[in-house]
């Protein structure tokens, strides 16, 4: 029934167009079947194809945003409550990134996973940068690496230099002990006269500060005590208890960098997430345009195939009449 309607509208038609029209139309067809694969030579199943894979994107991408927002509400709170810590030790013994020391241990703090945009590019150019500042004769430059996105580049040009690597870090729930735990091991493995702790300060949902903490041994600190430099006003202050001053510098760069650590991993989270959120939006929107551009195709070559069927249903009765 459905044919019989559509050779009865073939004459009806047939009757009003005339045979120049046809002709042209046919041309037209003939040159369109044999050119390359455009907007209306693509078959409505590709399309279709395509379409569905994007959706599926989309709602993964969507997905994602939503858990990275559920995980930075979580860790926000404890990451502005951890900026309290160190910044006591900052004021007691200072925080100099220009002193000029012998053994550099450069700490670089990364995730583990990926798209959250180059929060993990920025921490390895910097770490980078500070290795060849400080690199020089008779100097000696390590590094510690935590989290595998870190540990993956800088393992090219750097192997060789990196002393411990941690990854797998935001498995569990980040807490002082465990990272305290890290810092131990670390200043147990590791030979140092300054510890720089580079990291991403979270600022915003949308912006990081790449920032790098410094942290003397208590040697260097003495040092740059004796020689008038600005560090350690500890002498201001009255020590109970029959511990020396080297023993308590011992303790308070112990704890100092302790808190630093633990700070820097919250605030690397922190930012982490805020990225992955920016970077999944992002990724929600190209997808949806993505869309909106295949759905125009599909529409247009849906509507040229009926065109086609069309004429050549209006040639087919025209050549049964003539």
């Amino acid at each position: 029934m459905a044919m019989a309607a559509l050779r009865r509208e073939g004459r009806r038609l047939a009757t009003v167009i005339s045979p120049q029209p046809i002709t042209a139309l046919r041309s037209s067809l003939l040159y369109e079947e044999q050119a390359p694969l455009g907007v209306r030579s693509i078959s409505t199943q590709v399309v279709r194809t395509r379409m569905k894979s994007v959706k599926n994107i989309q709602k993964i991408t969507k997905a994602m945003k939503m858990v990275a927002a559920s995980k930075l509400r979580a860790i926000q709170v404890r990451t502005e409550n951890s900026r309290g810590l160190w910044q006591p030790f900052t004021a007691l013994l200072g925080d100099n990134p220009s002193v000029d020391v012998k053994k550099n241990v450069i700490v670089t703090v990364s995730s583990d996973k990926g798209l959250c945009g180059g929060i993990n590019s920025t921490s390895v150019k910097i770490s980078r940068a500070l290795r060849k500042i400080n690199s020089g004769p008779e100097k000696e430059t390590k590094y510690v690496v935590l989290g595998e996105k870190a540990k993956a580049q800088l393992v090219r040009d750097s192997k060789k230099d990196i002393e411990i690597i941690f990854t797998e870090l935001q498995k569990n729930p980040l807490n002082y002990t465990q990272v305290s735990v890290l810092a131990d091991d670390i200043l147990k493995n590791v030979e140092y006269d300054a510890l720089r702790v580079v990291f991403n300060k979270f600022q915003s949902v949308v912006s990081f500060l790449p920032t790098t903490a410094t942290i003397l041994s208590p040697e260097i600190v003495e040092r740059e005590a004796e020689s008038g430099g600005s560090l350690c006003d500890l002498d201001s202050y009255e020590i109970e208890g029959g511990e020396t001053k080297a023993e308590i510098l011992q303790n308070l760069a112990e704890f100092q960098f302790s808190c630093v650590l633990f700070n820097a991993v919250l605030e690397n989270a922190c930012s982490e997430q805020g990225a992955r959120m920016s970077a999944m939006d992002s990724s929600s929107r190209n997808a949806g345009d993505m869309l909106d551009r295949l759905t125009l195709t599909y529409n247009r070559t849906r509507q040229a195939s009926i065109t086609t069927e069309l004429i050549e249903i209006i040639s087919g009765a025209s050549a049964l009449e003539g």
